[in-house]
């Protein structure tokens, strides 16, 4: 395995091109995380996106790290953060958490620190509203930690530490937890936590003074048996929420108590058309930012289900768009709701659609980029 970061990680993708220009309203940059594991990546790599022609271009490597899965940018657009995948670092028995500075000019990352995860396969985090904690979730040994982050954007080492307990009923992926991502409310006071492995979403309290994570009551939403919830999200009213389920591939839709940070069952649905016989699993959900649609991945039968979202938080069948690659891990929505962008992990590449502001449904736009296993998406305004 390569070094997990250099310093001198900018690369042009053709050797001394320079770097688009930035600056015109609507553009954005565009930092995506990858797996080094394919020894064809570098880390994460970074575009200018033009949210008015939906047109992605190259702006290279910005930094070189180890199975930079996951991102997170700080709300001041100074800093970035990113999960190492990884189940050892440092000759512990752990993961690593990455921080960088933004160089907004040139998308360039610098490493400030690295810090462990104090667990193994980390594979999601969020960075709080106050700007002062790292929320991390560890897949392989199933557990949650709250990182401090200094002014200076560095991090300090783990100061809370939560270990999951329990399984579920499929032999195979639900022995043990299997924490899978973590979101925190508008409001800064709940974290919820999705667990894989013990087909539930964990609700904690969350204090902001000082990172702690505590069982709120109930300290849970659970779903269906065997369902292996992985990705969560709140509609943009905090009315409702959903939570994608890996194993079953379905959704499940909530209702949400904003003031007892409580999640309702409402329904789950299907992520896959009725004729479907092969193998599926799934892996993100999004909510579009006018609330009117929800889309979902799915890998096996490669394609974004989109539904409709009513009044109540029901969701209703649209259509399954085919993501024109294999395993599309992952994908985002740019921020003014025009682009979704899809990641097709085994096939490296991405496929740019335009959404349709009416019906939700996805159209390609014709652009396909070459990107070795791409995983996560995040957008920086600039």
């Amino acid at each position: 395995m390569k070094r997990m970061v250099t310093r001198r990680s900018f690369l042009s993708i053709a050797a001394g091109a320079a770097a688009p220009a930035l600056g015109a309203k609507g553009e954005y940059l565009m930092y995506v995380g990858t797996y080094t594991s394919n020894p064809k990546s570098k880390g994460i790599y970074v575009y200018k996106f033009d949210a008015n022609t939906g047109k992605a271009t190259t702006m290279g490597v910005a930094a070189e790290v180890d199975n930079p899965s996951f991102l997170a940018i700080h709300q001041n657009r100074k800093y970035l953060y990113t999960v190492g995948e990884l189940g050892d670092f440092q000759g512990q028995r752990s993961g690593a958490v990455s921080a960088f500075s933004i160089d907004a000019a040139s998308g360039r990352l610098t490493l400030l620190n690295q810090v462990p995860s104090r667990g193994t396969s980390p594979c999601h985090l969020n960075v709080d509203k106050t700007g002062r904690h790292l929320l991390v979730v560890n897949y392989g040994s199933g557990s949650t930690i709250s990182v401090p982050i200094e002014p200076d954007g560095k991090l300090k080492e783990a100061s809370v530490f939560v270990q999951h307990k329990g399984s579920s009923v499929n032999e195979k992926r639900q022995q043990s937890p299997h924490a899978h991502s973590v979101n925190l409310s508008s409001d800064n006071r709940f974290a919820m936590v999705a667990d894989l492995g013990t087909d539930e979403v964990i609700v904690y309290k969350f204090d902001a003074a000082t990172g702690a994570l505590s069982a709120n009551d109930p300290p849970s939403a659970k779903v269906k048996p065997g369902s292996g919830p992985r990705h969560f999200v709140f509609h943009p009213t905090e009315k409702s929420a959903y939570v994608i389920n890996e194993i079953a591939s379905t959704v499940t839709a909530f209702r949400y108590d904003k003031k007892k940070g409580v999640l309702t069952e409402i329904h789950t649905v299907s992520t896959l058309p009725p004729d479907w016989k092969g193998n599926n699993s799934t892996a993100e959900v999004r909510v579009h930012p006018t609330g009117k649609f929800l889309y979902g991945s799915n890998r096996g039968h490669n394609s974004i289900a989109v539904f409709q979202i009513d009044g109540s938080g029901k969701l209703t069948y649209v259509e399954n768009t085919p993501t024109q690659g294999r395993t599309p891990r992952n994908f985002n929505i740019d921020p003014t709701g025009k682009f979704l962008i899809a990641e097709n992990q085994q096939t490296d590449n991405m496929v740019i659609f335009q959404i349709d502001g009416r019906t939700g449904k996805l159209t390609p736009t014709g652009q396909n980029i070459e990107i070795p296993s791409p995983v996560c998406i995040r957008f920086l305004a600039v």
